[in-house]
């Protein structure tokens, strides 16, 4: 409790000095705080078909991209992982595809789906995959060896011994790339909306920074902040729920 109450008082503090510098500087490029809210209120609030039409297909492009991303990446490292062969002929390949920056496959995607929801998907679920598909790889492959030896005595079934062995072990590190992939979602998910798209987020910014609307332009940045904090500690919150079986440090127990 005392560490969250430093957290945030550090946080207020910070847009205090943010507030004071701004009035004081009077620079349009770097408004206050309070110029910023009342921008925030008059476009998401005051203005309600803003969020139908623009938050609410953002945030969905996003988790959907997300989604996918995880299903593929999870499924496939882990058959990767508990296979040195597959992941000897796959490794080179996946090296290659992961060192492609997913903005530079904008163009690309946007000739093959003529733009829209699956372009932006598309960008989403390339960008996203390769922290959840590697972490997921290193999770299978470091299973206990007591594990599988005690499963094969037992002769287990190989979807049980996916299910219930290598993926509870593979856990810690499958949640590591879904955290890291998360917050690469909501990059990506503005990079495909600056193009190719009349509605989202991304697209507003554009709009904002075309009409020198600065203020209005800050609002969306701030937002997007705001999604991935709350994005991020929902996912945390469902981690440690799902890692509950596992030993923790002192430092995580007081977080």
């Amino acid at each position: 409790m005392n560490k969250f109450l430093q957290r945030w008082t550090v946080f207020a503090g910070l847009v205090v000095v943010w507030q004071v510098a701004g009035m004081l500087a009077e620079d349009p490029f770097f408004p206050p705080p309070s110029d910023i809210l009342t921008a925030a209120w008059e476009w998401w609030v005051l203005e309600p078909e803003n969020v139908t039409g623009h938050i609410l297909p953002s945030i969905g492009r996003l988790l959907s991209g997300w989604a996918i991303a995880a299903v593929i990446g999870i499924s496939l490292g882990l058959l990767l992982g508990r296979s040195d062969r597959a992941m000897e002929y796959a490794g080179p390949l996946l090296v290659f595809m992961r060192s492609i920056p997913p903005p530079a496959l904008v163009p690309v995607f946007l000739l093959l789906f003529r733009g829209g929801t699956s372009m932006q998907l598309a960008t989403i679920v390339f960008g996203v995959i390769w922290p959840v598909l590697l972490n997921t790889v290193d999770g299978a492959r470091s299973v206990d060896v007591t594990k599988v030896d005690t499963s094969a005595v037992f002769r287990i079934p190989r979807h049980q011994w996916i299910l219930g062995v290598v993926l509870p072990a593979a856990s810690p590190k499958i949640f590591a790339g879904l955290r890291v992939s998360l917050s690469l979602s909501l990059v990506l998910m503005v990079i495909s909306e600056l193009v190719g798209t009349d509605n989202g987020i991304g697209s507003q910014l554009m709009v904002a920074q075309r009409e020198f609307d600065y203020t209005r332009m800050w609002a969306g940045i701030v937002l997007l902040g705001v999604l991935g904090y709350g994005l991020n500690t929902v996912l945390l919150a469902v981690e440690r729920r799902a890692l509950a079986w596992q030993p923790r440090s002192r430092d995580e127990q007081h977080a």
